[in-house]
This record gives structure tokens, sequence and C-alpha cells, in this order.
């Protein structure tokens, strides 16, 4: 999926930063368990102080104060829909509530909470986005596929629409239905290494026998979570464009990387979708088979590449300014942040159909390959990836260092909290040990 920014459309701007919260997902009273520090995986340990200058206790600390002040939150924007304009976890670390009254203001400091006087609220800029969408829904194809995206910009209270930096870009004509419209520029800890196969790691996909297969026709992706159905049978979540025949029960391989063709089946999609519901979601449901379990594949655990392994202990939202690392096959584990709980993509399919596509911005970099993987806060599951602007890196040191004048790595990701409620009896595996 294409998600370079380089041109920017801004909408409704403001000097205050914004988040509206999580579309889907209900928060809960008791906030869930996360491992000790030194029980993270070395491979996770080196990511977060690289990636994010942390140590990894204040990294779990980060993500558990975002998951409070998610709740917290959703609760203050039930009381005050008017008054509130958003929440985030600053940069030092600390949840900030931003209000648009002084009256809303006071109610949040006697929470404990610092405040911010924004102009305009989180309800407003969802009503913007939503116009923003319905107005790229109606354009030429040639037109709305210079695009990227539209999303709540975080940093300055505003809906800001990402363009391609091209003749048909620059000169695309804004809607006049929206005020204040600008262009510019985008510029040791851990256990011991396990050997089979679980999320994060690599899947190969066809719409047939993969031994009939040509090379140029199988899919490469990342399993995303363990999970059990509605009947209690093991499945594992993962992207919906990964599905390389939709509305099929396309069958899901471990990779031989001796021999492609005589891959080990552990299942095949039982549910796939991509854009277009009314939710906007990318994901799968696979459904694992005999081997599948065999190999392990129900376990709640996830890991990058080939390296040590994280327990799953619960289920988060997506909170602006949370600390976020993802597990993938092509690019092991790396971490960001949260960008943007919000975000929207136009993406195209085989038969030509354009999709809306949602979830949330972080700024992990990810890779091809990557689609489907697990993305954590802490050690609580997140999301899956669905795309990135770095998909045709080679590799994140070179992705970094190309995209730094762009404002660096993007990466699309879908909330578990909006596939859980899409899916009637979805649960995740988590555990402690």
């Amino acid at each position: 999926m294409r998600t370079v920014l380089a041109h920017r459309a801004a909408v409704v701007s403001a000097a205050a930063m914004l988040l509206v919260l999580p579309f889907g997902g209900t928060a809960s009273a008791e906030p869930s368990p996360q491992l000790p520090a030194d029980r993270l995986p070395a491979e996770l340990v080196e990511a977060i102080t690289r990636d994010l200058g942390i140590s990894p206790q204040e990294y779990l600390d980060r993500a558990a104060r975002a998951q409070e002040l998610g709740t917290y939150a959703q609760d203050f924007r039930d009381e005050h829909p008017d008054g509130f304009a958003g929440a985030w976890i600053g940069d030092d670390g600390n949840p900030v509530v931003a209000v648009t009254t002084t009256e809303a203001a006071e109610v949040a400091a006697s929470a404990g909470y610092t405040t911010r006087l924004a102009p305009v609220s989180a309800g407003s800029l969802e009503q913007t986005l939503a116009d923003v969408n319905k107005w790229i829904a109606g354009l030429p194809r040639d037109v709305a596929s210079q695009i990227n995206s539209a999303s709540v910009d975080v940093l300055d209270n505003r809906v800001v629409l990402d363009v391609v930096n091209s003749p048909i870009g620059r000169a695309l004509n804004l809607p006049t239905l929206l005020a204040n419209v600008k262009v510019m520029l985008s510029p040791g800890q851990g256990g011991p290494v396990e050997p089979t196969p679980m999320g994060g790691d690599t899947y190969v996909t066809t719409k047939g026998d993969i031994a009939d297969t040509p090379p140029d026709e199988i899919s490469l992706c990342s399993f995303g979570f363990a999970a059990t159905d509605g009947n209690g049978s093991p499945v594992n979540v993962s992207a919906g464009h990964c599905n390389p025949e939709q509305g099929s029960a396309s069958p899901v391989y471990l990779p031989d990387a001796g021999e492609i063709g005589k891959s080990r089946q552990i299942g095949s999609f039982r549910e796939s979708t991509v854009g277009g519901a009314a939710n906007g979601l990318d994901y799968s449901v696979i459904a694992l088979n005999d081997a599948g379990v065999e190999a392990g594949l129900d376990r709640p655990l996830v890991r990058g590449a080939n390296g040590t392994t994280l327990t799953i202990t619960g289920v988060a939202r997506p909170v602006v300014g949370a600390p976020i690392c993802k597990s993938g096959q092509s690019s092991s584990f790396t971490c960001g942040v949260v960008a943007a709980d919000q975000v929207q993509t136009q993406l195209y399919v085989a038969d030509g159909s354009s999709r809306t596509v949602s979830g949330f911005a972080g700024t992990a970099c990810t890779l091809a390959g990557d689609s489907g993987g697990a993305i954590v806060t802490g050690t609580l599951a997140l999301g899956i990836t669905s795309g990135s602007n770095a998909s045709g890196a080679p590799n994140c040191t070179e992705a970094n260092l190309v995209l730094a004048p762009e404002g660096g790595t993007a990466s699309l990701g879908i909330p578990v909290t909006g596939i859980v409620d899409a899916v009637p009896g979805l649960t995740l595996r988590t555990g402690n040990s």
C-alpha cells in the first residue's frame, strides 16, 4: 500500500495538538497486565533504546499511561462531547487532555491531567474527515489515485490530505466546502530463541495449490496475533490484503526455504476484508489446521525475524504519543510512536475498484513482507501492519535516511479493537509467562 507523503493539504488549521479517539473497541475498566522490563526480548530492548531513546521500563510505563489516558478521555468525551478536543502522550511521557472551554479544562485538571485549549472539537474534525473522504470517493480514479491518505493532524489540530508530488497532485483543486485549505510539501534479556513459527514470522499464500503456482504468483506476509473464534477454534489475525483472492479460502503455508513448492499448509483464510465496509478495516482471519497448531501458531507469542519472543499479555487501543513496536519478518523489531489514531487511505484492488482503508499511523519502520505482522504497545496487542511508505526500501537504515527529509518512516496499522468488534466471538490469546 502506497502511503508516501509528498504534499500536504491542511484543513481546519489551529495551533494545538489533537487526538480523535479510536473508532471501535470498548475501554476496559481494568488495565491489562504487562510483563516486567527484565522479561522483554533482547531484540525488543535493542529496538526500544535505538528507536525511542528511552529505557525498557519507561517504554512499559508510557504504554500503560497511554491506556489509562485513553480510558479517561473516552469517558470525558462521553460527558463533554463539545468540550473534548483530544488527548495525547507528550514527548516527555506525560498525558495531556485538550479542551475547547475553560469549564472542560477545570474538569480534566481536577482529575490530575495537564490541559490545553484548542479551537476545534474532536467531533468537528471527525465530520471534516468524513466530508474529505466523501469528496475523494467522488473523484475520477486518475485524480483520486494521487491522494495517498486523509488523517487528523495531531500536531496542528486539523485534517490533512497527503497528496502525491505529481502534475495532477500539484494541480489538484481542493474542495471549496472545506475552509482554511493550504498545500505544502511534506517533506541479554528475554527467553531463548524459539525455532517454531509465531506472530511476526513469515507465511506464504496462493490462490491454489502452491506446488502448481508460479513463483511470481506467491504472496508473502507476516502472521499477526494468535486468537480463537466463536467456537474456540485456533485462528491467526493478519492483514486482509494478504489474501490473494478475496472471498476465497486461499491456503496459507509455512515457507520451505529449500523448495517453496513443498511448503506445508497450516491453514486457510476463513475471512478477509480490505476496506470498503462500514469500518474500513484491512484484516483477515486465518483458520489453523492441525499442522498449524502442532507448529505452535496457537500461542500468544510474537517476535521479529528469528529473534527471541514476546508474550502478549492483553489488548490495547491507539493513543497518540503512545510508544509502539512492530514485529515483522522483513524488518524484525522496530519502534516508534502512534502519530495519528485515525488515518484513511484509498486502496485500489485487483478488479480496479477503490476502497477506503482506515487505521492508525505509526512511525516504526515497516518493510515489504511485514504486512499482517503484530504491532504492540508495551506487551499489549495494539494492531496489525497494513501498509508503509518504506515498503520498497531494502532495509530500515536506508529507509530512514531517504525518508528523513519527508518526515521519516510512517506505517498504517489496523487496530485490534476494531477487528475484535468486527468479528463475532474473536478473542485474542494472552499469557503472562
